[in-house]
């Protein structure tokens, strides 16, 4: 019998950390916030309508724009791959990358040249 009260002990500490009681709640919690809410059933449907409208819209908009980028990538590298095919060097799409942030960040540190009314007037 002891050895069945240890494997409870054991099983209960493995669910310590569960998200599972978290989750239930959550439900709860949204079940009786919409229950105890200060507007009508049909408006709180309408809000959660259009709250789950925008939400879905932000998805899809997260995914097409993770879709163009992967996309673009996996094109930057077949190019790649087909001009080392072909004997040429293929220009790494990093490496242009930073080329490009180095030379915005030497031209930020160059001084610039002083304006004629900056002059100091000669004695």
């Amino acid at each position: 019998m002891a050895d069945s009260d240890e494997r409870e002990v054991i099983y209960l500490d493995r669910d310590a950390g569960s998200v599972k009681p978290l989750l239930l709640g959550a439900l709860i919690g949204l079940a009786l916030g919409i229950l105890f809410a200060p507007q009508s059933g049909l408006e709180t449907r309408r809000a959660l309508r259009r709250r789950l409208r925008k939400f879905r819209a932000l998805a899809e908009e997260t995914v097409g724009d993770l879709t163009d980028r992967i996309g673009g990538e996996l094109r930057a590298v077949k190019r790649d791959a087909e001009r080392e095919e072909e004997g040429e060097e293929a220009p790494s799409a990093v490496r242009a990358e930073l080329e490009r942030r180095l030379a915005a960040a030497r031209a930020r540190r160059r001084p610039k040249p002083p304006a004629p009314d900056d002059e100091e007037p000669v004695a």
